[in-house]
């Protein structure tokens, strides 16, 4: 959708504002004055670090001919004076881009594990079913396959909608977005309205910022409103999922493994390389044979496919997605070796998610199951102990770093250890702490004999280490396993 520009008098509407004595066109919306370009409104928003009014002067400099404020500035541009200018960053940027999602199927996955996977499945059955996909989310976004780089999961509210915009110019016909808490609790995705939006699970993550898992699980509520959406999609098999399906007024998909549910999957069986399931939608079914593991991937796979089901793709185009899937950077991801044992990044971070893919290894391959994990910094610290708890029930528990960021990365680490060696924790593990991840990466492979699983845990997709200070050091968990793997290989062959 091109934008040709819209009055600031629309704009002070939308928004609620006095209308300007003096009118100009606005193109776009930037929040950060290093990114505005002519024609640009600039909405000037007080942070913890910083005062976008301190900064309206440049962003005029830059080419911003309007600018959104909580108090007049000493700029010679027309001012919308707002009570909450984050508030109105939302509705600015809809009205300014032209309300995209009204063109589009959109769909919001949220929940604390999957919403990446779930983004990714939607977009192969699209393709699939002869649609064009469009993908907003951790990974960064896709405009029709094509990538976009972003900072963070779900973008600020202006870049999301000049990216549904952007879709729309290219003939996107489903979007996929990931909604995180964060994003719900700061009005990232406020003023748009979802045609689906569906929920993976939830479990312990984000207490730093949302405190209780309460409050968790009301933020992640808000997007299934009829304000915010159209129709839902929930997993039920997830207690949290069970209650939100049971207090939405959206019109609900229930998705699970009973035969209650209206999305539902039976005849799950894993192999190393690829699952098989059969897939059921009301009378309807389809036997699919999916080219990943884990019978989470099949949850997320039912669930990408009731959303796609409620956007009016077909039951065989969704067959035919999910058997051309490619691995989601990160998620379940075979690292590729000449050695006897099966080595996995994924980014299970919370206890739950970690939990479950030691579970999932154990069954599947049947040897014994070796974990990599480590506990990130800055973050919510409650969770440390209960990663440690978890960890302790592989086999071997190698304990290490994540991204420690400002803490002390031995301090971090004492937490997890206290929760693997914790009374009642699976006393027969392995444990074994290295504070260094190389280090700690490369011990967990030479513990591993043929028939084992090697899982290395946390970071997944991630192609740094962030320290203290703001300094981030290039490590990706999946190239340090394929280095130290080769270094094996050849004193192996020594």
């Amino acid at each position: 959708m091109s934008v040709d520009g819209v009055t600031l008098r629309s704009v002070a509407a939308a928004i609620g504002a006095d209308p300007p004595e003096a009118d100009v066109i606005v193109s776009a919306v930037h929040h950060d004055s290093r990114r505005v370009e002519p024609g640009s409104l600039f909405v000037a928003i007080v942070g913890s670090r910083s005062d976008g009014h301190e900064l309206v002067a440049d962003a005029v400099a830059a080419g911003a001919v309007a600018a959104v404020v909580q108090r007049p500035v000493a700029a010679a541009v027309p001012q919308l004076v707002v009570v909450d200018s984050r508030a109105a960053l939302p509705r600015a940027s809809v009205h300014v881009y032209g309300n995209p999602a009204a063109h589009l199927n959109v769909v919001g996955i949220t929940g604390t594990n999957g919403k990446t996977t779930v983004t990714h499945f939607l977009e192969a059955i699209v393709t699939a079913a002869g649609g064009v996909p469009g993908v907003v989310g951790t990974l960064g976004a896709r405009i029709a396959r094509r990538p976009v780089p972003l900072d963070r999961t779900t973008p600020e509210s202006n870049t999301v909608q000049r990216l549904l915009a952007g879709m729309v110019e290219a003939g996107v016909t489903v979007a996929a977005l990931e909604v995180s808490s964060h994003a719900l609790a700061m009005g990232r995705v406020d003023g748009m309205r979802f045609d689906v939006v569906a929920f993976t699970n939830l479990s312990q993550d984000h207490l730093d910022f949302h405190h209780t898992m309460e409050e968790y699980f009301a933020t992640k509520a808000e997007l299934f409103t009829p304000e915010r959406a159209a129709k839902a999609v929930v997993y039920v098999d997830d207690l949290w999922g069970q209650r939100l399906a049971g207090m939405t007024q959206l019109p609900i998909t229930t998705v699970g493994s009973s035969t209650e549910c209206d999305v539902w999957v039976s005849h799950i069986e894993g192999a190393q390389d690829q699952t098989s399931f059969t897939l059921h939608a009301g009378a309807a079914e389809i036997a699919v044979v999916m080219p990943l593991i884990g019978r989470f991937n099949v949850a997320n796979a039912a669930v990408a496919a009731a959303s796609a089901l409620e956007v009016g793709i077909d039951l065989d185009s969704i067959g035919a997605g999910l058997a051309k899937l490619k691995p989601v950077a990160g998620r379940l991801e075979v690292i590729a070796a000449p050695v006897p044992f099966t080595v996995v990044v994924d980014y299970a971070h919370t206890p739950e998610a970690i939990t479950a893919v030691i579970g999932e290894m154990r069954s599947m391959l049947g040897g014994r199951v070796i974990v990599v994990v480590g506990a990130a910094g800055d973050r919510d610290r409650d969770k440390r102990p209960l990663m440690g708890q978890a960890a302790a029930a592989a086999d071997v528990a190698v304990l290490t770093s994540d991204n420690p960021r400002s803490e002390d990365p031995a301090a971090i680490l004492a937490q997890v250890v206290a929760g693997a060696t914790a009374t009642g924790t699976r006393s027969d593990a392995a444990c074994i702490i290295e504070v260094d991840r190389r280090r700690a990466i490369r011990a967990g492979l030479e513990a591993a004999a043929p028939g084992d699983a090697v899982l290395i845990l946390g970071k997944g997709h991630e192609t740094g280490q962030e320290f203290a200070g703001g300094r981030i050091e290039p490590f990706d968990d999946r190239e340090v396993a394929r280095d130290e793997l080769a270094a094996l290989s050849r004193v192996g062959g020594a």
